[in-house]
């Protein structure tokens, strides 16, 4: 699979990481923003762009990504997996269970696949059996998603940091990550196993921003389903929903700005990357 290299910092097997022991303390402050940032959906446009008051003047302090959609073509993966569980059992995964189950933990996740089924298994059963069906099949199918590899670069270069919060186990996530060695660009990782209660709770993106020392109206976050933006917004981060095909049809009502993909100009200026 061929990568476009990044430009700064040490090269691991072929793909460059980003800021590798770099803590976000040791990343110069910018000078703070005192307004609050508002969540009302009507301030958005018809093009989902923020007006008025919901413009950010200073660019976030840190950036935290969603990994399954937002960052790679997980979601695609976890439907043939999804589909491979529910066949095993006489049943067929469906569009509608997917929206329902996507952005939660997987406890959560395989509760809802249960009771839509009334399947007799556990949900440790299934989280199991699902993570090792995932990590045999991202093999060969795995991808980044068009832009990251660029954001990443351009957040390097502009000296902010970055963090990954998923709704993933920890295994999971280090199993997508090892893939592209890129587990080091980010200054930390936060997963299911971090917390006790998962996305639409706001609980994994408050706790990033106490991680990075900062307050979360400072903390941009990158969402691609309605779970994860309604849980950035409960924690009052700038919420910017990044639809794609698997969750067209979420409601992204609770984001702050909704934008075409992580290559989108309107993204670049909001974080001042343009410069």
């Amino acid at each position: 699979m061929a990568l476009t290299p990044l430009s700064h910092g040490p090269t691991l097997h072929g793909i460059t990481c980003l800021g590798m022991g770099k803590r976000p303390e040791d990343t110069p402050r910018l000078r703070e923003n005192n307004r609050a940032y508002q969540r009302k959906s009507n301030d958005m446009d018809e093009t989902g762009a923020v007006r008025g008051d919901h413009v950010l003047t200073d660019r976030p302090l840190a950036v935290v990504f969603d990994m399954d959609g937002l960052m790679f073509n997980t979601e695609d993966i976890y439907f043939l997996v999804g589909d491979e569980l529910l066949k095993r059992r006489g049943h067929r995964f469906s569009r509608e269970l997917s929206d329902a189950m996507m952005g939660r933990p997987p406890r959560d996740s395989f509760e809802i696949m249960i009771d839509w089924h009334g399947l007799s298994d556990l949900p440790e059963r299934l989280i199991q059996e699902s993570e090792d069906l995932f990590i045999e099949m991202i093999q060969g199918r795995i991808e980044p998603m068009p832009g990251l590899l660029e954001l990443l670069d351009a957040l390097e270069r502009h000296d902010i940091p970055k963090a990954i919060a998923t709704s993933s186990s920890r295994r999971t996530l280090r199993a997508v990550l090892a893939c592209f060695n890129m587990e080091p660009h980010f200054q930390f990782t936060l997963t299911a196993d971090d917390i006790t209660r998962g996305k639409p709770e706001p609980e994994i993106y408050l706790l990033a921003a106490r991680k990075f020392g900062i307050s979360p109206h400072r903390v941009a976050v990158l969402e691609d389903s309605e779970n994860g933006c309604r849980a950035a917004a409960a924690a009052g981060a700038f919420t910017i929903a990044v639809p794609a095909p698997h969750s067209a049809r979420h409601d992204f009502s609770s984001a702050h700005m909704r934008i075409a993909g992580l290559s989108d100009p309107a993204l670049y200026r909001l974080l001042h990357l343009t410069s």
